[in-house]
């Protein structure tokens, strides 16, 4: 279903990913849904653990023979049951920085504490130069009945909102460099391959 354009987004995304990894990181990734992500990162790293508030999804991860080794939790991105500095790499990519509907503050908070001194924490969003690609996709999903009808008079660049209430927004440059600010962290802001903004912090040691 996905447009030719939003097949390379994904696989974009995920290799970012993988080039920040070594054989020897845990890994964890929040919102990792029925494991499209959580098989290239097992591939890569020396553990991983996957995280969503889906059981259904996890039910479906969990059937993925590819998927041995790897650990699966129901659980809130924004109040994880980890201890803190388990995990040397926390991954939160395809927007779910937006779309876990969490404010981002926690979020991030709650992601650093359970990554090491010295480990990354990864989030991504939608890039502005992707939006129209992104539109394209979501009425795609909404034709097919997978979300709502898209309400074309309150949808923005940035924003798709449909008739049923539900909205996908995204967050821009400056909104992570108010959260770098706020949260006075070490971290960069990086575009890939026009799609996507990845915003990545290093734990203080």
């Amino acid at each position: 279903m996905a447009p030719s354009r939003t097949v390379r987004y994904l696989e974009a995304e995920i290799r970012h990913v993988l080039d920040k990894l070594s054989t020897h990181d845990s890994v964890l990734e929040l919102g990792c849904g029925y494991g499209r992500v959580l098989r290239r990162i097992r591939q890569r790293s020396a553990s991983v653990v996957g995280i969503d508030t889906s059981l259904d999804s996890l039910v479906l991860a969990r059937k993925d023979h590819v998927l041995s080794g790897v650990h699966l939790a129901q659980m809130n991105a924004g109040d994880m049951a980890f201890r803190q500095n388990r995990f040397d790499v926390t991954v939160c990519i395809q927007n779910g920085i937006s779309a876990f509907k969490l404010n981002p503050i926690l979020l991030i908070q709650e992601s650093l504490r359970v990554t090491r001194p010295g480990g990354l924490c990864l989030f991504s969003t939608y890039s502005e130069s992707f939006w129209e690609s992104r539109l394209e996709w979501f009425q795609r999903q909404s034709e097919e009945g997978l979300v709502g009808e898209i309400d074309w008079d309150r949808t923005k660049p940035g924003t798709i909102i449909c008739k049923d209430g539900f909205s996908a927004t995204t967050l821009s440059v400056d909104d992570f460099m108010r959260l770098r600010r706020h949260l006075r962290l070490s971290a960069t802001v990086t575009e890939v391959d026009g799609s996507s903004l990845f915003f990545e912090v290093r734990v203080n040691e």
